[in-house]
């Protein structure tokens, strides 16, 4: 009698091990480390559909908390979205996998002219991702005399109706783009000089971030908010009053990417999700959902009029000119940093 009881539990309990065993096995997991809201969710689900994985998304806010918690020894990743300017501190203290090329179908889609703008041109190490320009988001309703210019945030009838984003390099290229300087510079002069400028706008803005400018203005609260393209975009189809333009004097540019950190458990599966998001079908509903230009070439005939005729997506040729991509300073970085820092001490 005992015996036999001791058998049926064993059993039992021999046969739930399996089950849990194949529950938790059963299904691959692809990790990204992305920001928000930078992903269609159709294609998240239909990648897990046809690969029979699981998709978790983690997001980040900034560059730099992405950059400190990899620094930290951050691991369990197989996928991260950092913007291009940080891909040579990433690679260089080995945080990134070299890509090998064999595994990736997708090379020949992409925009050649924007690879060639990227410090990593022959995709060593990552695959461009999304293409983003900075600009200004204003209510039409509020500011009936609106300049494309970023000397709209010297204007203090606006005061506190404004916020710039929380990044040192958005908001001091900007100034040096206002003076008609190189938004790259780390010249001494021209730094006192961009220094000067942002101490007038941040005497007229409400607040300094870079998530709930896009609720404030669509609620009403803010009247000119510094941005992102795609984010804007995606407020200003939804919110007839909020409009957004590429400044006059042009942008800093940059472009997110693909990569793989060297501590992948999954590498073969984001390799997958590269080729996935990177065929032009998807490409451009990517581009359709998250309102961001994803650099895939054979994409671009695929996209609606809508976004074809967008300059926030396809921005003017001589807007383009005046702009450039954000540069990695490496330790030089630090002028920046100290800059940024006194700036908002002193706000």
């Amino acid at each position: 009698m005992k015996k036999s009881v001791f058998v049926l539990i064993a059993l039992l309990v021999a046969s739930f091990a399996a089950f849990v065993g194949c529950f938790g096995s059963g299904k691959p997991t692809l990790h990204l480390y992305c920001w928000a809201d930078y992903i269609s969710p159709e294609l998240i689900e239909a990648f897990e559909k046809e690969n029979k994985c699981r998709v978790v998304y983690d997001t980040f806010d900034s560059n730099e908390a992405l950059l400190a918690k990899l620094q930290a020894g951050a691991t369990g990743y197989d996928l991260i979205f950092p913007s291009h300017y940080v891909v040579s501190t990433l690679s260089s203290s080995g945080k990134l996998m070299k890509l090998d090329h064999s595994k990736l179908t997708i090379l020949n889609h992409l925009d050649q002219e924007v690879c060639n703008h990227l410090p990593d041109s022959k995709c060593e190490y990552v695959i461009p991702y999304m293409m983003s320009y900075t600009g200004i988001g204003y209510n039409k309703e509020v500011i009936k005399d609106f300049e494309p210019s970023w000397t709209m945030f010297d204007r203090t009838d606006l005061q506190k109706r404004a916020t710039l984003l929380d990044d040192k390099r958005e908001v001091i290229g900007a100034a040096l783009l206002t003076l008609g300087l190189d938004p790259n510079t780390l010249d001494p002069d021209d730094l006192a000089k961009a220094k000067v400028v942002i101490k007038k706008w941040l005497a007229n803005v409400s607040k300094l971030e870079n998530e709930q400018y896009k609720n404030g203005i669509a609620s009403k609260e803010f009247s000119l908010v510094m941005g992102y393209s795609g984010d804007m975009v995606q407020v200003v189809d939804e919110n007839p009053h909020v409009a957004f333009v590429i400044p006059r004097e042009g942008a800093l540019m940059s472009c997110d990417v693909l990569a793989i950190p060297s501590t992948a458990k999954n590498a073969d599966l984001a390799y997958k999700f590269i080729n996935f998001i990177h065929t032009p079908e998807n490409a451009a509903a990517n581009t359709e959902y998250v309102f961001y230009l994803c650099p895939n070439k054979d994409a671009y005939p695929l996209l609606s009029d809508e976004i074809k005729n967008n300059p926030a997506v396809f921005i003017d040729k001589a807007v383009f000119a005046k702009s450039r991509f954000t540069i990695d300073h490496g330790e030089k970085e630090a002028i920046l940093n100290k800059l940024w820092e006194e700036l908002k001490a002193n706000r």
